[in-house]
Parts: structure tokens; sequence; C-alpha cells
């Protein structure tokens, strides 16, 4: 065993354990390049957010004059008058009960649509309706635009945030349904099979063995839906007129068509709605990465 300490820290540079002490080794090693370019790619996602942040702070004059620099002082006050001058608590609870209840209404129906699909017993017509729903994935929403509007409109829903809930729902089946079968198929029959022998039906199963097991495929499904929904622009505003009604985007683009002049009011607003979803990507990613892979690992 070698134990000279030299020896051993030639080794470990070499190896690329030391990357600091010997970076043109490190550079010519085979995984360097897609290092370099994620560093590269990481640096040009942030740095819109931090100088969004750091402009947030910012008075109007230091913006002008000096875009790229700190600000000299974290002035809160941008926060509580976007939150007030521009009705963002109203747009923020808009677009977080809409997201909310539309990412509850894709989980009862995909969950279910997903346990008929993967669980019960006639593969033609399951094979069918899975398909069918499979179909969505390639529908382009900008073509549904006109007959949703007038679907929507007959149904007398313009104007009603029911309308926005029920389409975003329906377009975002397809894929949750899809995230779904995959990993409820790959439970072991076995296991269904040991409930049913203790007296369990359809709805026992579902609800008290396959729910459980399925939930960290629940909880993909519902991240990513929440982050779709309350990103969403185009149905929002051709839905929703009132001001009273508008979901954060929408009003994010009334607020800076009214206040452009004013961009660290303007930075405030905008972090309202980033901070939401960045968050919860930040601290769940891995459970959105488990949750999507796990049906193909397991199978």
């Amino acid at each position: 065993m070698n134990t000279n300490p030299v020896v051993n820290q030639k080794q470990k540079s070499e190896t690329g354990a030391f990357p600091l002490t010997n970076p043109i080794a490190w550079l010519t090693r085979k995984n360097a390049l897609p290092h370099l370019a994620l560093i590269a790619y990481l640096l040009v996602t942030l740095y819109p957010l931090v100088w969004l942040a750091i402009s947030s702070f910012k008075t109007q004059r230091e913006i002008t004059v000096d875009p790229w620099g700190l600000p000299s002082a974290l002035h809160w006050e941008n926060y509580a008058e976007a939150w007030k001058a521009a009705k963002v608590s109203t747009y923020f609870f808009n677009s977080f009960y809409i997201s909310v209840l539309t990412c509850l209404v894709i989980l009862a129906v995909g969950s279910l649509a997903a346990f008929a699909i993967s669980r019960m017993r006639f593969p033609r017509a399951s094979t069918a309706v899975y398909q069918l729903f499979l179909l969505g994935l390639v529908v382009p929403g900008g073509v549904l635009l006109i007959p949703l509007y007038r679907l929507i409109q007959q149904m007398h829903l313009i104007d009603n945030h029911l309308s926005l809930i029920l389409i975003n729902a329906t377009f975002a089946l397809p894929v949750t349904i899809f995230i779904l079968v995959a990993f409820m198929k790959s439970i072991p029959r076995e296991l269904e099979e040991a409930a049913i022998i203790d007296g369990l039906g359809a709805a026992g199963l579902f609800f008290k063995i396959i729910l459980p097991v399925t939930m960290p495929a629940l909880v993909t499904v519902f991240i990513l839906n929440f982050i779709n929904t309350w990103n969403e622009f185009i149905m929002a505003m051709l839905m929703l007129s009132k001001e009273s009604l508008r979901t954060l985007p929408v009003g994010m683009s009334v607020f800076k068509d009214a206040f452009q002049t004013n961009y660290s009011l303007l930075a405030a607003a905008i972090m309202f709605s980033v901070v939401p979803v960045t968050i919860v990507y930040f601290f769940l990613q891995r459970k959105i990465i488990e949750g999507v892979t796990a049906g193909s690992v397991k199978g």
C-alpha cells in the first residue's frame, strides 16, 4: 500500500479529484467539454434571474444610470408598491388557486384513467383508449384556439375561471396518463392479487394499494402541471377579459404596458411570478426525475 503523500497527491490530480491543482490535465479529460458546456449553460440560464432579482431592489435612477451594478440599498418598498399598485395580489391568488384546482382535477381523472388502462383486464379496449389519449400529445394547441373559444362561449364560461381549469386539465391529461400508466404497469401483479384475496374490490385496490404506491409519480405529475398551469398565458388572455379575473402572467403583461418606464416596479412584479415556480422546481427537482424514470427503472 502506497502511503507516500506526494505520490497520492499526484495520483489524485491525474484522476481528476483535484482539478484546480492541475487544470490543464483536467481539461484534457474526455468529460471536461460536457462539464464546461453545462457550466456555460448554467451561467446563461441563471444570469437573467440574478439580474432581475438585483434590479428589483434598485431605484428607478439606479437602473437607468447603472443597469449592471449592485443597488446602494435594498429597496423592499418596490415589492410592496408592486403588490398593491398593480394588483399583483389579486393576480397571484387567481393563478394559485387555478393551478391547484387544475392539478387536482388532473390527478383525479388521470389516476383513474391510468388505473383502468394499466390494471383492468380488457386488453383491446384499454389499448385503444390509451392510444386515443396519446393522440393529444401530437395535437398542437394553437389549432384549437378558435374551436375552444366557440365551445367555451356556448357553455357561457367566458370570464370564468372554470374555463381555464377545464382547458388546462384537458391539455395536460395525455402526458399525465402516459407517466401514470408507465408507473402503474411496473407495480407487481402479486401485490394486486394479494389484495384481492384479502377481499378488496376495485375501489379498495385503487385507493389502498395503487395510489400509495404511485405517490412518486403523482407528485411528479402535480409539480409539472402546476408549473405549466402557473405559466400558461394564451388561454388565460383569450378566456379572461375582466381585470379581477386575470392570472399573474396576463396581469404582468398589462403591468408592463402601464408601468413600462418604472423598471424597478416591473422587476419586482415579475419576481412574484418567477419565484414560486423556481422554488417549487429547485426543491422538488429530484422528485420530478424520480417520478418520470421510476416506471422505466422498475419495469
